[in-house]
Order: structure tokens, then C-alpha cells, then sequence
């Protein structure tokens, strides 16, 4: 497991302790200011009892990493690109998701590779759609076990848990609901259909299922900029959450360009929606990848995560 800091403690510490000596005993630190884009709160700063801040970041949180200083917020860069960590759900979710990706990716490839091949697309879109649903239902299982910001302390464990309150948990959410819409669609473009069954069973879900990944993806975003919109080329995990939202937009024109005509159950422009599927399949297994190296932006070392 990822070790995770200790952000509260409550040491014996004598009246005549060095002021060096008391800071390694992490005295206990008070939220002294909370912030967030609507009513989310996404950050709070935490001071110690000698008056240094450091800056609790619900992201960073989740994904098993420590406070940041104060003067370096968002600046933390990651120590390795590779984390091997199997122990972690982000982990995980980084490997599941590019899975996922890579076979949206050759799905969407193999039409322009010959008939042959093109008969291959649809199992191949259905089993990454599987791989989408399982690292999305990860995201769920990391955003409800997370630890307390001042205990460190974890819930007992939960699969499903009912916490609106977080902005993370309504992205997680809306991706997988997203990506059960994208398991009706793959699997139901397997099928033989009727034009009018291809709109209702293939396309609708698509849309709909196109739509919920532009609504996490930006509340994603927006988590990381803690505010509507932010420029954080210097944070890592801004970078993750641009290119899955790009991936996103990639997926919405993917949909719009596969209308079917119930006339002639021809799509719109088919070429364009297998362009723009590769596209947003490229942006998620490279957002997904980016999880491995954001893994290892602490603030403080760590020894107890094996890179690569």
C-alpha cells in the first residue's frame, strides 16, 4: 500500500523539547481555511502549532499522497515515471483503464485495416467497454475508503457508499453510469439490428453515455483547479484531468458522428466517428498512464513504493 502521511498526532512532548524535535513528532494541525469551486471543498489549509501551512488537497488526498507546502502548491513533480504498486487502487485503476483505451484504440483502428479485421471491431469495443466499467468502479471504491484529512485515518472499508458531498464521488459516479451506457452500446453494435433499433439501442446509449464522460471529466478538472477552470501547466494531475476531458470532447464528436439515419441506416460520417474514437482513446490511455508517475509526486519521500 501507498504509505500515507501523518497528518495529526498527539506526542508527549516536553515543555523544553526543541522546536526541531517537535515538528518530527507532527503535532496536531487545525483547518484555518477551506475552498472549493461551488460547495465542494477541495482544499483546505492546515497549520501546526509553530505556524507552518501546508496545503491538503482532496486529490492528492485520494490518491494516497501527502499535503503540499504552502509556498509550492501544485508545483510537486512526480520522482519516477513508473510506479510498480499493485498494493494501490490507483494503480489499478491506471492499468485497468489503459486496457480499456488500447482496445478502444485498436477497435476503432481495425476498421481501416480490411474487412477481416473490421469484423472484429465490435467484441473488441464490448470487452474494452468491460475494462472502462471496472476501472470506473474503482475510482468509486478509492473516493469512499479514502483517509479522514487531519486523522489519516480510513472508513471501514465500503462498496458503494453514498457521499454527495464530494466532487470526487459525483465524477466517479457519472463516469461509471457513463460507462454502463458504453456496455449497452458495444454490445448491442454486435448484433444485427433493424436501422431504428441501431438509433435506439446503439446510438442513444452512446450519446448519453458520451455525455456523462464530458460531466466527470470536467467535474475532474475542476477538483484539480479548485476553482471552474485553471492554467497549472507545472501540476501533474492538471495535465491528467486536460487530457481525459480532451478525450471526452473526443468521444462526444465520435457520437455526433455516428448518428444513423433511420432512412437508410447509414451513419452520418462514419469515417469521422472511428477518427474520433481513436483520438479520445489516445487521450485516455495517456491520461490513464499519467496515474503511474502522479503516484510518486510527494511533497515529503517515501520509501515504501517500489519504482521503476
Amino acid at each position: 500500500m501507498v504509505a500515507q502521511p501523518r497528518l495529526r498526532q498527539n506526542p508527549s512532548v516536553s515543555d523544553n523539547s526543541d522546536r526541531s524535535s517537535s515538528k518530527d513528532s507532527a503535532p496536531e494541525q487545525r483547518i484555518v481555511e477551506r475552498s472549493g469551486p461551488g460547495w465542494f471543498t477541495t482544499t483546505l489549509v492546515l497549520e501546526d502549532p509553530f505556524g507552518e501551512k501546508v496545503v491538503w488537497h482532496s486529490r492528492r488526498n485520494r490518491k494516497g499522497l501527502d499535503a503540499e507546502p504552502a509556498h509550492r502548491v501544485g508545483r510537486t513533480r512526480p520522482r519516477y515515471a513508473l510506479a510498480i504498486n499493485p498494493g494501490s487502487v490507483t494503480w489499478w485503476i491506471a492499468v485497468v483503464f489503459m486496457i480499456g483505451a488500447a482496445l478502444f484504440a485498436i477497435g476503432s483502428a481495425s476498421v481501416f485495416l480490411g474487412a477481416d479485421l473490421a469484423n472484429l471491431s465490435g467484441p473488441i469495443f464490448f470487452t474494452g467497454s468491460i475494462f472502462f466499467t471496472s476501472a470506473a468502479y474503482l475510482q468509486i471504491f478509492e473516493v469512499i475508503n479514502e483517509p479522514d484529512a487531519l486523522t489519516r485515518k480510513r472508513p471501514r472499508t465500503a462498496l458503494l457508499r453514498w457521499e454527495p458531498h464530494k466532487i470526487g464521488w459525483w465524477a466517479a459516479i457519472v463516469q461509471f453510469i457513463g460507462t454502463l451506457l458504453f456496455n449497452v452500446n458495444t454490445f448491442e453494435a454486435t448484433r444485427v439490428l433493424t436501422p431504428s433499433e441501431q438509433e435506439g439501442l446503439v446510438w442513444t446509449p452512446d450519446a448519453m453515455g458520451s455525455i456523462c464522460f464530458l460531466v466527470a471529466s470536467y467535474l475532474a478538472y475542476v477538483e484539480v483547479c479548485r476553482r471552474w477552470t485553471a492554467w497549472q501547466p507545472r501540476n501533474i494531475s492538471w495535465w491528467i484531468v486536460v487530457i481525459n476531458l480532451l478525450g471526452s470532447v473526443a468521444f462526444g464528436i465520435s457520437a455526433v458522428a455516428s448518428f444513423v439515419t433511420v432512412q437508410t441506416g447509414e451513419l452520418l460520417d462514419a469515417q469521422a466517428a472511428n477518427v474520433w474514437t481513436f483520438g479520445g482513446a489516445v487521450c485516455f490511455f495517456v491520461g490513464a498512464y499519467l496515474l503511474l508517475p502522479e503516484m510518486t509526486a510527494h511533497a515529503k519521500s517515501r520509501e515504501s513504493l517500489t519504482y521503476a
